[in-house]
């Protein structure tokens, strides 16, 4: 039994997989859009990042240091 990538198996797959990559450059620029303007930009931005960990190693480190940061400020005491 091969361990093959799911995009090899099915040709949905192949077309969902630059929908779910385009989805997510589009949240992440309007997250960062939304740093500027008004909007909820901590949402948005880890939510493109989500989308992107699952194809770019980059975008899975970016959100790995999201969620380390969120852990470290939801322990802090007194805030």
């Amino acid at each position: 039994m091969s361990c093959r990538s799911p995009y090899a198996v099915s040709p949905l797959w192949r077309l969902l997989r630059p929908l779910k990559i385009a989805l997510g450059f589009a949240l992440l620029g309007v997250g960062l859009l939304m740093v500027l303007l008004p909007g909820p930009a901590v949402v948005v931005i880890p939510l493109g990042l989500a989308l992107l960990a699952t194809e770019y190693h980059w975008a899975r480190r970016l959100l790995g240091g999201i969620r380390a940061r969120l852990r470290r400020v939801s322990k802090t005491p007194g805030r």
